[in-house]
């Protein structure tokens, strides 16, 4: 029999699981707390491990109608624009991991699952809906929002991201969000405004001291979205992912940079800012479920943005969660919820781990840059590749 399953939060986490889970035969209610459903931020980066996950949630055409598939990745010296190393994606990608690296406007790909929950019909879409409590008992689990409307399903899914409600209603919720005292600046460039010699077909990375920055493109190479990260002082309210900022805070922080990097920076009309914050990275099934409670994305493991794969993770576990679900009774949600957790903590611990280490790798500075520099220029594709990743 179907279950009945709600989601708390329509992000890509949450309306990729409603979708993963009503097309295993389930029930969705999906309780978002904003008055619409929308998301902030520009581009994203999507390996071929979540390209994948998509495809076989059908949404094949549609991510390729919105994506943009980058040549290569190339590494540059932030301080001189030299070239360190260079990742060949497109076709390469493609035949390596039978799937493509893609880069996607974030609202983009959030309409695409958008559209396919609204064209579900096991899938209802409420917004407005704000959790208050949570009561669990051996048989179901019920919600109320802050505007006094209950819901009860069999199992609810935490979705809600960084500063969850529902995981705080987890034993093993742990400690608040930390501030990583990071800051990412980031903007978008019409490449049909540039000048050929700043047009872009690849993901572009310079590292510097304490930064690095990405340029890459989105919308079928439309768009180029630049992003600059640095070891700066917090700005604004720490939940706030769309902060009003300029080009001067931004160079203020970033200090001397390469002309090549210094163009695209000026280049950029409007500039937004965030604060970045992280979890420690998951030490056991516990962190990401608990009876008829399970978590998904950033609720369960908020990540550094260094590895590209806050989004992969999140769409890695929707097709988890609902693979572990797929036939099972009510009375045995939360046995099928935690061999959910214990398939998917350690690789999330992992990916959590790795984006920490290549925040001290990408912002190195002293004897430690020119090692890393050196590496590059030694084994190149071979140190930026990631098989481990791509391919799981």
């Amino acid at each position: 029999m179907p279950l009945q399953l709600l989601v708390a939060g329509g992000g890509i986490g949450g309306l990729a699981s409603a979708l993963a889970l009503a097309q295993a035969g389930h029930g969705v209610e999906v309780l978002e707390q904003s008055p619409v459903f929308a998301e902030v931020g520009a581009g994203i980066q999507l390996g071929p491990n979540a390209v994948r996950r998509l495809q076989m949630l059908g949404l094949a055409d549609a991510l390729d109608a919105i994506a943009a598939r980058p040549e290569a990745l190339v590494v540059r010296s932030a301080r001189n624009d030299d070239e360190l190393a260079c990742l060949p994606l497109g076709k390469a990608a493609l035949h390596r991991y039978g799937a493509p690296y893609c880069c996607v406007h974030r609202a983009d790909l959030h309409g695409v699952l958008l559209a396919a929950a609204q064209a579900h019909a096991g899938i209802v879409l409420n917004h407005s809906a704000r959790l208050a409590q949570i009561a669990l008992s051996d048989e179901a689990v019920a919600v109320v929002t802050d505007s006094a409307h209950a819901w009860e399903g069999d199992a609810l899914i935490g979705a809600d991201g960084l500063w969850s409600t529902v995981r705080d209603s987890l034993p093993e919720a742990g400690d608040a969000p930390r501030s990583t005292g990071h800051t990412a600046w980031r903007g978008l460039l019409a490449q049909s405004e540039l000048p050929a010699a700043q047009r872009s077909t690849q993901v572009r990375v310079w590292l510097g001291d304490r930064l690095h920055a990405l340029v890459y493109p989105l919308r079928g190479g439309e768009l180029l979205n630049v992003v600059v990260l640095a070891e700066a002082a917090p700005t604004g309210d720490a939940r706030d992912w769309d902060q009003s900022t300029s080009l001067g805070a931004l160079q203020r922080a970033t200090g001397r940079c390469c002309a090549t990097l210094q163009g695209y920076l000026a280049a950029v009309p409007t500039w937004r800012a965030w604060t970045l914050h992280d979890r420690k990275p998951l030490t056991g099934p516990a962190q990401m479920a608990h009876e008829r409670i399970a978590l998904v994305g950033d609720a369960a493991h908020p990540m550094l943005p260094y590895l590209a794969q806050g989004a992969g993770m999140a769409i890695e576990d929707a097709v988890a969660l609902a693979d572990s679900l797929r036939d099972v009774a009510s009375a045995a949600v939360a046995v099928a919820l935690q061999r959910y957790a214990a398939a998917r903590w350690q690789r999330n611990a992992q990916v959590q781990a790795r984006a920490l280490r290549n925040a001290d790798i990408f912002h190195a500075a002293g004897p430690l840059r020119l090692g890393r520099d050196l590496a590059m220029r030694l084994l190149g594709a071979r140190l930026l590749d990631q098989p481990w990743l791509f391919n799981h």
